[in-house]
Parts: C-alpha cells; structure tokens; sequence
C-alpha cells in the first residue's frame, strides 16, 4: 500500500471516531493546539524562514511571498482564531422532529461529512484554519498544500498531531502529504473511496484542475475577480475610500477588488480624485478607452476585465448605467463579491438582486468576505458555486444531514 493509501485509510478510520466525540472533547483538542502554537512560535518561524528564502530564489511573486510568510504577529493570530473556533456553538446534532400521520417521528440531524480533502496553494495559516474547522464540525482532514510552504506546514502538522494525542485522540485525524508533486496530487483527487468531499483553495488553475479531474465531489473556492461599481449617486469620498480599501489594504487576496466601475456621468469627477491616491499606492491602472481619454492608464484588453491580479493592478470602465455595470460583471465576474457605491436605494437594490454572486455589498468594501470577519471565528474557503455552500464556509457548511426515523412497527 503506498503512502497516501494508507494515509487516507487510516484518516478515514479516525473520522468516524470524530464524528461521535463530544462538543467538550471536540473542543479540548482545540484548546490544546491553540496552547501548542503558542508554545513553538520560534519554530514555526524557522521552518517559514527555508521556504521564504527559497521562494525568494525561485523569484516568486510578492504576492505569493506575502501569503507565504508568517511572523509572530500572524502566527498568534492563527491561535486566537483556533481559541475562537473553540467557543463557537456546536453545529452538529438533532435540528428537527416531526410526527407525520403515517405513524412515523422523522428527526432531521447535523452530521459531518466525513473525511475532507483540502488542496492549497501558498498560505501556511489555511494548515491550521482548516484543521480547527474541520475538527470542530467533526471531520477528519487531509491536507495538501503547495511545495512552496511544505516546511512551514510540516511544522504545523507536527504542532497538530501533538495536540490531538495530547489530549487523549487518534491524531490521524489531521493527515497531510509531504509529496508535493503533481502525481501525488492527482492520485488523492481519485481517492474516493476514502475521500468525501474535496475543497480546493487557491487561483483558477488550481481550481479548474481539481474540478477537471477528480473523482470526488467539489466545492470551488478562492478564485475572486471582484469589482466596485460607483454610481452616479454615489458619494465620492465615501467611493474613494471604499475604493482604496478594497484594492490596496491587500491586494493578494480574494477579496481584494480587481476592477472598477464608474458611471459616465460622474467619471470626470471620481477618476480625478482616485487617480492621485492610486497612484500613490503604487497602483498600475489599465482602463477602457473612455478611462484613458480622462486619466493616463494603460489600455485595458477585455481579457484584463477577467483577469484576478493578485497585486497592485486595477482594471477600470466607464459604465453607461447601473443596467450596464450589472451586465458587465455577470459577464466578467468570478460569482465571488461585488459592491456597488450609491445613494440611490433603488440603483442599489436593483444591483444587489440581479448581480450573479455569493456576496453582494452596498456602501461597503469587498474585503469583508471572509469567515472571521462574518463571525464564523474562520473559513475553510469562499464557495463560489451554488450547490451545497456559498460565500464564506465556516462550521455549518462542512457538515450534512441524516434523518432518523422511528415508528411502532410501521410498514408499507
């Protein structure tokens, strides 16, 4: 039996004892890995330290760099996210009971799914994110992150695996492969006896590769083509503000805005204003050719409106009417998130009905979609599909239902 065989055998064993712990001890495994990643912070810097200088040689992007490092800072934050995942409400248990008139008492329960396959890219925090969440909604997991981070996420792992057996459970709850090629990876996506469901995390390659050929059921995650449409009655400075926050607080990720749209008839006015504080965020723009008869940017291609940047570059248009900004983004989006900047309650309804995607804001910046930020203490990934969860997955949207049935010897 080869190794990741075995490692999805026995994680799938280890599921079932999961699925049947209690909230208490569910929540004592939580608590031990919060004290653990306290307790080996300098060590999980120095396993960081070997990936970040070899992805500095391997001339990776500052944007991967930047998902990829972790200080002090970011590592205490993973633990208060565990310690918060910990003092969430169980999501599992009976939610429903109805007695019909055939004689039978039908009970709706909240189980896990089972064993989940998580496949990520560059960020190390997703290791320990993932694990708390999954093991809260009583799932087992197997990880496979990029070869970028292996070192850093060994460590986690490692870090894991010591608190699960220290509080008195199996720790091939957690498993992860330590071969990060290409084979490997496409070996775990046709794992399916084992596997029930896998999550990819990461950009549209990574995305379109599992859904193209695993095996397994998937929920599509991360992929984040987001825009901020500033209408007509919009209020400029509250726009701009939005605007600046939404691409430059930080830009690598998700739900950071890719493009811009503005209404024709405030455009000389808002383009004016944003263009000197984009710039001086360093912000490259590329923009239609409206947008460059008013402002010195690049010419944008049409490819650049489906593009997710992932840096400090921003795709901008001047829209006709709200009507054309919907259109725009149904046709160019992601189904990720989607913001429009507008006074007019009407425009803004119009918008947040007919705009195709998992989160839709009003006067709001995009880069609130994110499980902490909802209150879900963290997120396994954003769903951008419609089947089984979308928007920010926090701990209900990893578990399922069984119904339980019972009657007084009741036949057909």
């Amino acid at each position: 039996m080869s190794d990741l065989l075995k490692q999805c055998e026995e994680a799938k064993q280890a599921s079932h004892v999961i699925a049947n712990l209690s909230l208490q001890q569910r929540n004592d495994i939580l608590i031990a890995l919060e004290k653990k990643l306290l307790e080996n912070i300098d060590s999980i810097i120095e396993a960081n330290k070997i990936d970040l200088i070899e992805a500095e040689k391997n001339g990776l992007s500052g944007s991967i760099l930047d998902r990829l490092a972790l200080n002090e800072s970011r590592i205490k934050q993973m633990a208060e996210g565990v310690r918060q995942i910990a003092g969430l409400p169980d999501v599992l248990g009976f939610i429903e009971e109805r007695s019909l008139e055939n004689g039978l008492t039908i009970k709706t329960k909240k189980v896990p799914l089972g064993l989940i396959g998580i496949i990520y890219e560059s960020r190390p925090n997703v290791t320990v994110d993932a694990t708390a969440l999954c093991l809260k909604s009583g799932n087992a997991v197997i990880l496979r992150g990029g070869k970028e981070a292996i070192n850093t996420n060994l460590q986690l792992l490692k870090i894991i695996k010591e608190a699960i057996s220290s509080a008195g459970f199996n720790s091939s709850m957690v498993e992860m492969l330590a071969d990060t090629s290409r084979e490997t990876l496409f070996e775990l996506m046709k794992q399916n006896k084992y596997i029930d469901i896998l999550i990819p995390r990461g950009g549209s390659g990574l995305i379109n590769s599992v859904r193209e050929n695993a095996t397994i059921p998937v929920i599509e995650t991360g992929t984040g083509n987001c825009h901020i449409y500033v209408d007509e009655n919009a209020n400029l400075e509250m726009a701009l503000s939005i605007l600046i926050n939404g691409k430059c607080q930080r830009p690598s990720v998700c739900n950071a805005c890719e493009t811009l749209l503005v209404h024709k008839n405030i455009a000389v006015d808002f383009l004016s204003q944003a263009y000197d504080k984009l710039l001086e965020q360093k912000v490259e723009l590329r923009g239609c050719e409206q947008t460059a008869d008013l402002i010195d940017c690049a010419p944008a291609t049409e490819d650049d409106f489906f593009r997710e940047y992932n840096a400090l570059i921003l795709a901008v248009k001047i829209v006709d009417s709200t009507a054309d900004a919907i259109a725009h983004i149904n046709k160019h989006g992601s189904k990720h998130s989607e913001s429009i900047i507008s006074d007019c309650n009407q425009n803004a309804q119009k918008f947040l009905q007919l705009v195709d995607a998992a989160v839709v804001y009003k006067n709001t910046s995009t880069r609130f979609t994110d499980g902490g930020e909802f209150g879900f203490g963290a997120e396994i990934g954003i769903s951008t599909q419609k089947l089984h969860a979308r928007g920010p997955m926090g701990l209900k949207e990893l578990t399922t239902i069984k119904y339980v049935v019972e009657s007084e010897g009741k036949i057909r």
